[in-house]
C-alpha cells in the first residue's frame, strides 16, 4: 500500500513533472502583459512561420528516444546533409519543385550513411547515446567544415566567378542566397506551392480534429474497446474544437485583426501531419513494437529475439534522415542558407522545444513535439519584447533565449534523474 502511495502523482509532483510547459506558458502570458507593442495578429504570425519552419525537425527527436537513445542532439549531422544538398542544387542552378525533390533525394543518401555510421557509434557507447551524439556532431562539424572551406576549390575545381565560391576560389562563401522560387531559386519552393488563410486553415484543423474524435470515439465503441472511451475527455476535446471553430467563424464575418495573420503554406503544413502520421502508425508496426520493447530493457528484447543493435541503427537512420529533410524545409523558408552556422544549434533548440512540450529523456510523442514547438517558438517572440519593456532593451531577451535553451536541457535532465532514483528506492522498498 505503501508502494502505491507513493507511486500516485498529487498536484505537486504532477506540476513539478511538468514544470517546464508551465513555465514557459507563464512566460508567454507575461510577454502579452508586460509588452504593449506586440498585437495578435503580428503574434501568430510569427508564430505560424516559426512552427511550420521548426516543426519537421523537432518530430524527427521521437523514434530515437522511443527506442532508447535518449535525445539525439546528432540531428545536427542530418542537418549538415540537408545543406550539403542545398548546396549542391544552388551550385547547379536548380530550384522550384524539381531542385526541392533533388535536394531530399540526395540529403536523404547522405544522412542514411551518416546515420548508419552514427547509429554504429551509439553501440559502442551505449549507455552515453547523448553525450556521444553531442561529441560526433562537434566532429561532423569539423568535417563539414573542412569540405566546404578547403576541398572546394583546393581539391574539387571550381570557378571563381560563381555566386557561391568565395572570390579567391576556394571554400564557399559564408551566406549563400537560395533566391525566390519566381526567379528559379528555392526560396519558398515548399511553401509558395499553395496557401491558405490562417483562419481558414484554423477552420479546417478544428472541425478535421472533431472528426477524428467522433470516429476514434465510435469505432472504439464498435471494437468493444469501450473501456478507452472517456465521455468527459470527449466532451471537452469537442468543446475546445467547436470553440476554435466558433473563433475563425467570428473572425472571417467580423474581419478581426486574424484576418491580417500570414498565410498558411499547405503542402508544408501536410508534409508535417504525414511525418506525424508515419510516427504514429510506424510504432505499430514490428519494427515499432521493436523500438519499444529496445527502449525499455536491451536485455528483455535481446532475450526475446530482437537484433537489438540492428534496431537502434535503424531508428537513428531514420532520425537523420528526417533531420536532413527538416533542414531543407527550414532553409527553403528562411531563403538563406547560412553556410557554416546554420546547423550548429539545430540540436540544441529541437532538443529544447521537444522537453517543453512535456517530453522526458524516455518519453516522447506527436503532441509533445507539436505543442512544444509551439511553446518554445512563442517564448523566442516574446522574449526581445520582454526585454525591451522591462529593460529597454530588446538584446537582453536575445541572452534569456539562449539560457532559457540550456536551462531547459538542463532542468528536463535533473528531472529524469530525480525520478530515476525515485522509481529505484520505489522498487527497493
Amino acid at each position: 500500500m505503501e508502494s502505491l502511495r507513493q507511486q500516485s502523482k498529487g498536484p505537486g509532483e504532477w506540476m513539478l513533472e511538468n514544470s517546464v510547459t508551465l513555465i514557459f506558458i507563464a512566460f508567454t502570458l507575461f510577454g502579452f502583459m508586460v509588452s504593449s507593442g506586440v498585437s495578435l495578429g503580428f503574434f501568430l504570425s510569427e508564430l505560424s512561420t516559426r512552427v511550420f519552419r521548426n516543426a519537421f525537425l523537432v518530430l524527427s527527436l521521437i523514434i530515437p528516444v522511443l527506442a532508447g537513445l535518449g535525445l539525439n542532439f546528432g540531428i545536427v549531422i542530418g542537418a549538415m546533409s540537408g545543406q550539403v544538398a542545398v548546396t549542391l542544387a544552388r551550385y547547379y542552378d536548380m530550384g522550384g519543385v524539381s531542385g526541392l525533390l533533388f535536394c531530399f533525394a540526395v540529403a536523404g543518401l547522405v544522412a542514411a550513411l551518416c546515420g548508419y555510421l552514427t547509429g554504429l557509434l551509439y553501440n559502442k557507447t551505449r549507455g552515453q547515446e547523448m553525450i556521444a551524439s553531442l561529441i560526433v556532431g562537434y566532429f561532423a562539424n569539423g568535417i563539414y567544415q573542412f569540405l566546404f572551406l578547403f576541398v572546394v576549390g583546393m581539391v574539387l575545381p571550381v570557378p571563381a566567378t560563381h555566386p557561391l565560391i568565395k572570390p579567391d576560389g576556394v571554400g564557399i562563401r559564408m551566406t549563400v542566397d537560395l533566391i525566390p522560387v519566381k526567379k528559379g531559386g528555392m526560396k519558398d519552393a515548399l511553401d509558395a506551392i499553395y496557401q491558405i488563410n490562417f483562419v481558414h486553415a484554423l477552420l479546417i484543423i478544428a472541425v478535421a480534429l472533431l472528426a477524428i474524435l467522433l470516429i476514434r470515439y465510435y469505432l472504439n465503441k464498435r471494437r468493444g474497446y469501450g473501456y478507452r472511451n472517456s465521455p468527459s475527455t470527449l466532451a471537452v476535446n469537442a468543446g475546445l474544437c467547436l470553440a476554435l471553430a466558433g473563433l475563425a467563424i467570428h473572425a472571417m464575418m467580423t474581419k478581426s485583426p486574424l484576418m491580417v495573420v500570414r498565410k498558411v503554406p499547405v503542402v508544408t503544413g501536410i508534409i508535417i501531419i504525414g511525418l506525424c502520421v508515419f510516427t504514429v502508425l510506424i510504432m505499430k508496426t514490428k519494427l515499432g513494437q521493436d523500438f519499444r520493447s529496445v527502449g525499455q530493457s536491451q536485455h528483455t528484447a535481446e532475450v526475446s529475439g530482437i537484433n537489438v543493435d540492428r534496431t537502434r541503427i535503424i531508428a537513428t537512420m531514420i532520425s537523420t534522415v528526417l533531420a536532413s529533410w527538416g533542414q531543407i524545409i527550414y532553409l527553403q523558408n528562411m531563403g538563406t542558407l547560412n553556410t557554416y552556422n546554420a546547423h550548429t544549434q539545430i540540436g540544441m533548440f529541437s532538443v529544447a522545444a521537444l522537453l517543453v512540450g512535456g517530453a522526458s529523456t524516455s518519453k516522447a510523442s506527436v503532441r509533445h513535439a507539436i505543442f512544444g514547438t509551439i511553446l518554445f517558438n512563442a517564448m523566442f517572440i516574446m522574449s526581445p519584447e520582454i526585454g525591451q519593456s522591462l529593460f529597454g532593451q530588446a538584446i537582453l531577451g536575445e541572452y534569456f533565449r539562449t539560457f532559457m535553451v540550456y536551462g531547459v536541457i538542463g532542468l528536463a535532465l535533473g528531472l529524469h534523474v530525480w525520478n530515476s532514483n525515485k522509481k529505484s528506492r520505489i522498487t527497493i522498498e
